[in-house]
């Protein structure tokens, strides 16, 4: 079975410190999104006052169920503090193909592949 992404973009609210952020993104890994079910990786990207996150699950009924929740998860509400909701986009994907690695089935990603 495929690998999920969630592509989400967003800026933070005016005024917010980009370290602080950084760092409540850090404890919402370690405290909340590494436990979830699934959960694969998560990389924090910047570019000017962009941000963007990918965040790989091991399947997309793994994404959709690691939604729920987590607005009354105190460690996830002080990440979501610094975010401009009115600016931010989310989309889940499925990986398609992976040229970088072992995909979740132990085979090589690109064999797991199947044109539809």
């Amino acid at each position: 079975m495929p690998n999920a992404v969630w592509f989400i973009s967003y800026k933070l609210k005016k005024g917010a410190s980009a370290s602080d952020f950084l760092l409540a993104s850090e404890e919402t890994h370690k405290e909340v999104l590494s436990k979830k079910k699934g959960f694969l990786s998560w990389e924090v990207l910047s570019h000017g006052d962009t941000w963007v996150d990918l965040v790989t699950w091991e399947t997309m009924e793994d994404a959709v169920n690691a939604e729920e929740n987590d607005g009354s998860d105190p460690i996830a509400s002080k990440f979501y503090s610094f975010i401009d909701f009115e600016s931010m986009e989310m989309r889940a994907y499925t990986v398609e193909r992976d040229y970088d690695g072992i995909g979740a089935s132990g085979g090589r990603s690109d064999e797991r592949c199947t044109d539809s």
